[in-house]
């Protein structure tokens, strides 16, 4: 993935949850955030960003954050690219756990839940949960920032899913290289922790997948251990 017409700004403070100030070639703007986490870690006073330029005059804000510098890393906070990542990279068959797929499609519905794809492999379907993850600490990347009711009802519906005889998988798509390893984030949602535990105990497939990470590109890499 490659975003157009990138600029460098440096974080000064978030005002709410979608707007931060940022000073961009000298000067202070208000930009949007790509992404409804916390972000506590990353978004930092002097923080080094990347920042995506609109085209679009009706936008209130000109530019969005799409990735922040942390020590030697570029971290990409951008919530909506994780999806597309996982289904490109299914397309072009780079996932190894899901070769032989077919009638890939996006967005479907089990239950009380939307996943964010749905397969079949024969004639068995299969939904797909993905969720980015932005969060590292000494190497170790974690999830959720923030409590998840919404992830956590994911999890469970995944159960239900794959007690229905569907293929049912939770991948994580670390937005950053180099961690070492992932685990769910205990101390943050340790209802989200115990949810996982038990879908992969019942069966539920439970995959980490890092990302080469620049200011202006993000592209899925490779498996990492879980903890």
């Amino acid at each position: 993935m490659q975003y157009r017409k990138v600029v460098e700004g440096i974080f000064a403070k978030k005002l709410n949850r979608f707007v931060a100030e940022v000073y961009i070639a000298g000067e202070l703007e208000k930009v949007h955030i790509k992404n409804t986490g916390r972000l506590t870690e990353i978004l930092q006073p002097g923080a080094v960003l990347a920042l995506e330029t609109s085209d679009n005059p009706n936008r209130k804000t000109r530019y969005s954050i799409i990735a922040a510098r942390k020590g030697a890393r570029w971290i990409n906070i951008d919530s909506q690219i994780s999806n597309q990542l996982v289904y490109d990279a299914l397309v072009a068959g780079n996932i190894q756990e899901f070769h032989g797929i077919r009638d890939l499609k996006r967005e479907a519905t089990f239950g009380n839940s939307r996943f964010d794809l749905f397969y079949y492999r024969g004639a068995r379907g299969g939904f797909i949960e993905v969720k980015g993850v932005t969060l590292e600490r000494d190497g170790l990347a974690m999830f959720p920032d923030a409590p998840t009711i919404r992830g956590r009802k994911h999890v469970e519906t995944l159960i239900e899913a794959m007690q229905a005889g569907y293929e049912a998988t939770v991948l994580f798509v670390i937005q950053m290289k180099g961690c070492h390893s992932f685990t769910p984030h205990y101390a943050m949602d340790p209802a989200f922790h115990e949810a996982l535990q038990e879908a992969e105990h019942l069966g539920v497939r439970i995959l980490a997948y890092e990302c080469y990470v620049t200011e202006s590109t993000i592209q899925l890499d490779r498996p990492i251990p879980m903890i």
